[in-house]
């Protein structure tokens, strides 16, 4: 186990050593750089992205055009199928939802009553036995 832990900080020293080599040797020091690499006033690319993100392309431009604005559409229509396949999933979960709760709210109801009942034929049998013991003891006397 020793021997295993020391590998591992072995190799570890290692990989910290080389790679703190490497980044010495990089050419890039916060001195050394370019004015053709420095960043461009954001006046000057912000109207060449929205000239060139407003132009639409025509279909000859585009490398297989119309078979490209076919698969497009296929997929755009294979969309909207989906989502109107989605749309009657939720309108089936949200009926089958509501009979469900409907359901859930009558068996508590019937389970109510059948608890109810229960208990008043158990009053009725403790009814019954205390008549049948009144009624012994004014035999017995």
């Amino acid at each position: 186990m020793k021997k295993i832990s020391k590998l591992i900080a072995l190799t570890l020293g290692l990989i910290i050593a080389t790679g703190s080599v490497v980044m010495a040797e990089t050419k890039f020091t916060p001195l050394n750089f370019d004015d053709s690499t420095s960043v461009k006033p954001a006046a000057a690319t912000t109207t060449t992205v929205d000239a060139k993100g407003t132009d639409l392309l025509d279909a000859s431009q585009v490398v297989a055009g119309t078979k490209m604005q076919n698969s497009i559409l296929q997929i755009d229509n294979a969309q909207v199928e989906l989502r109107n396949k989605l749309l009657n999933y939720k309108n089936t979960y949200a009926e089958v939802d509501a009979r469900y709760n409907t359901v859930k709210t009558e068996r508590k109801a019937a389970k109510k009553q059948i608890k109810y009942a229960e208990k008043k034929i158990k009053n009725l049998d403790n009814a019954k036995k205390k008549i049948r013991k009144n009624f012994q003891r004014n035999m017995n006397i």
